[in-house]
């Protein structure tokens, strides 16, 4: 199920995408400057960069602890693909933009794996209808 793609602005305090995260249980936020995607938040990140820092979340902007440009897929990127840039680059959640370079959405790797394991159990199951009663 599609959800809205929660963002934030690269000028707000982290305190408010702490905020933002908790609330919806995610772990990630896209950092947008009107319509451009500037960067990606996540816990990790405001974390590490804050503790390392001492800074006070309350003080410190978004734009302070973010990822900068991140990777992004396009819409007609495959799963095996986003799961291949995310894995070989150790990250865990990719913006997804159109051909105007439009941001459509976010997908994280736990909503690729759950698709993929999802398609890979409906196969199997169409084989097992298959060889069973020889029709799908």
């Amino acid at each position: 199920s599609k959800s809205p793609v929660l963002t934030v602005k690269s000028g707000d305090k982290v305190s408010a995408a702490v905020k933002i995260m908790a609330e919806k249980n995610i772990g990630a936020l896209l950092v947008m400057d009107g319509e451009k995607l500037v960067g990606i938040v996540s816990e990790r990140d405001m974390v590490r960069k804050l503790l390392a820092e001492d800074k006070s979340p309350k003080d410190t902007p978004v734009s302070a602890v973010m990822t900068q440009s991140p990777y992004c897929a396009d819409l007609e990127a495959s799963i095996d693909s986003c799961i291949a840039l995310m894995s070989k680059h150790r990250f865990r959640h990719l913006p997804v933009l159109d051909a105007n370079k439009k941001l459509r959405g976010m997908v994280s790797m736990g909503d690729l794996v759950k698709t993929t394991i999802e398609d890979q159990a409906f196969m199997i199951d169409q084989f097992e209808r298959y060889v069973s009663t020889g029709t799908y």
